[in-house]
């Protein structure tokens, strides 16, 4: 199980419905040190949203990927390194584990060799993710290392993610995940807002992801993370 993210450390996720925060540029974003960005959100994207970034982005020398919730959503352009397509392990709408999945097949001709899954457990209940899923987040840290290694050995996933969306989860859970793994790598999402927080998840995950901050807070919070992620 080998893939680029194998050497990365951050990566920063672009909503493509909101708006970076005032004053900020995608070539700021790009300049944050990150190692990757990935573009995708749960409400509201479009194709044309999409297209929108990868554009903005695609100039600058970061590794871009897009995370399509829907195959409506999803832009062939050569630019895009790969698409990283979630699975929602502990979803209670089965079309987050296969259907929507069975339906992007169905409805295009997909570039297996650049799409990799994206094992999820979804641990805010709160969270737009969880609800559209129907995930059940009431779950323990021994129960999301158990989804980890059933990802890894049973499923053959290449990437685990540990995601709180929105919230600040807890390091027990992912440092248990993390254990549970042999090769696959750990994303963590979810709350990282400063050094401390990024450092606090790196510590545990292979890689941290931030999303909303570089949204609400803008690039020089998103460095700030980016430093937290790389000197755990």
């Amino acid at each position: 199980m080998t893939g680029a993210w194998d050497t990365w450390d951050h990566i920063v996720k672009i909503d493509p419905d909101k708006t970076l925060a005032e004053g900020e540029t995608f070539e700021g974003v790009c300049e944050t040190g990150t190692d990757a960005l990935e573009i995708g959100g749960t409400l509201d994207v479009t194709s044309e949203k999409m297209e929108r970034v990868i554009d903005a982005c695609a100039k600058y020398d970061v590794p871009l990927y897009q995370e399509p919730n829907d195959p409506a959503v999803v832009v062939h352009d050569d630019s895009v390194d790969g698409f990283l397509v979630p699975v929602v392990l502990n979803a209670g709408d089965v079309a987050w584990m296969t259907g929507a999945h069975k339906e992007w097949v169905k409805a295009d001709d997909v570039d297996w060799e650049r799409t990799t899954t994206e094992a999820y457990v979804i641990l805010n209940g709160e969270a737009s993710a969880a609800q559209l899923t129907q995930a059940d987040c009431d779950q323990s840290p021994e129960d999301v290392a158990a989804y980890a290694e059933v990802a890894e050995q049973m499923f053959g996933q290449e990437i685990v993610y540990v995601e709180y969306s929105g919230t600040l989860g807890d390091p027990e859970t992912v440092r248990v995940a993390s254990e549970a793994l042999e090769e696959a790598t750990l994303f963590y999402g979810g709350g990282i807002h400063d050094y401390e927080s990024a450092h606090t998840m790196g510590e545990h995950a292979d890689v941290v992801v931030v999303g909303d901050l570089v949204h609400d807070e803008g690039v020089d919070a998103v460095r700030e993370t980016v430093e937290g992620a790389k000197d755990a």
